[in-house]
């Protein structure tokens, strides 16, 4: 079964996700594909980020516990699990996004968001776009269900980088409805792997590259 691997992100007050995501490499012995784990890590975290950023929910400080030890930590272990796999894309998504939510929570939590002000977490969330844009170039050679994710992050990232910009409430908040469907595709994507791998078959569709 081809694995799929990603992973996934967002700033605070001017926050973005982060996924992540791949197409199998060479198993060794007995291990699982850790694609599922980075997937999920990152669609939970970046979900619980981006209902703060809509407006929805009023603080996003419920989510630094997650940014932290699931979204940060768990991610960047799948991302060394996927170089020991060589899977180049994949090791290089979830590490990035897992360290994306480690600086997020760091920010977050010394006040360095509040300091760096609108034009650095500005620079922060265009940065990580442009990593994204460039990984979603490659995500068309892994799988239909990789693709979207990164697509929907690459977006995500461009209108909170635009909204930190300008201080355009309308604008952070559409990259927090981005952001939330990012999250749905990156879960849809984790619970394929799951399944799939559960069932010895594949069940849930991911659309592999041709």
């Amino acid at each position: 079964m081809n694995q799929i691997n990603t992973t996934v992100p967002e700033a605070s007050v001017v926050s973005a996700p982060a996924p992540a995501p791949v197409p199998a490499a060479p198993s060794h012995g007995a291990l699982a594909d850790p694609g599922a784990l980075g997937l999920a890590a990152f669609a939970l975290t970046t979900f619980v980020l981006s209902m703060s950023n809509t407006g929805i929910v009023p603080s996003s400080a419920a989510v630094l516990g997650l940014a932290l030890f699931y979204g940060g930590i768990a991610q960047v272990i799948a991302g060394i699990w996927e170089f020991y796999n060589r899977n180049t894309f994949g090791a290089t998504a979830f590490t990035s996004f897992g360290a994306f939510w480690l600086a997020f929570w760091y920010l977050e939590s010394t006040g360095g968001n509040v300091e760096a002000g609108a034009a650095g977490m500005g620079t922060f969330l265009l940065a990580w776009a442009i990593f994204t844009v460039y990984m979603t170039v490659a995500a068309k050679k892994t799988n239909g269900s990789i693709f979207a994710v990164f697509v929907a992050l690459s977006i995500t990232f461009l209108l909170l980088a635009i909204g930190a910009f300008t201080g355009i409430t309308a604008i952070h908040q559409l990259g927090g409805w981005f952001g939330i469907l990012t999250a749905l595709l990156a879960w849809y994507g984790s619970f394929a792997v799951v399944y799939n791998s559960t069932a010895g078959r594949a069940v849930l569709p991911v659309w592999p590259s041709k």
